[in-house]
């Protein structure tokens, strides 16, 4: 269940039920949230503009790298100058996800991070 599903479900509640006191709410938040697992929290394997040539495991299609069928592909991002984030290793022009990666990146927009994500070098990358 992501947020905007939670956030729903938030508003489908009757009005007895909005009485809850707000640690409830925030407890019920916080166990949605641990029950969705770690899956949340790993870089997600989709398709991504294509920079140059595609990273380990993807293949070139029109302007992207498109994931391989095999199932052993990583989560990437585009690289965002030097280096990558932690728990990234380069792969031409991107940073794929460690096998033991459990952490999701984006690219930095400004000087900070949105609430719960952390900065690492032009990343942010979403705590534990």
């Amino acid at each position: 269940m992501n947020w905007l599903q939670l956030a729903d479900l938030r508003q489908s509640v009757s009005m007895s039920q909005k009485t809850l006191g707000r640690n409830q709410l925030l407890l019920a938040c916080a166990i949605a949230a641990l029950a969705a697992g770690s899956a949340l929290a790993q870089q997600p394997v989709r398709p991504l503009p294509k920079v140059g040539g595609c990273p380990l495991g993807y293949y070139s299609s029109g302007g992207y790298c498109v994931p391989s069928s095999g199932g052993n592909t990583r989560g990437a991002i585009e690289k965002s100058g030097a280096g990558c984030p932690l728990g990234f290793y380069s792969s031409g022009n991107y940073c794929l996800s460690s096998p033991s990666n459990e952490r999701e990146a984006i690219q930095k927009s400004g000087n900070g991070c949105p609430l719960g994500w952390y900065s690492s070098g032009g990343y942010c990358v979403k705590s534990r």
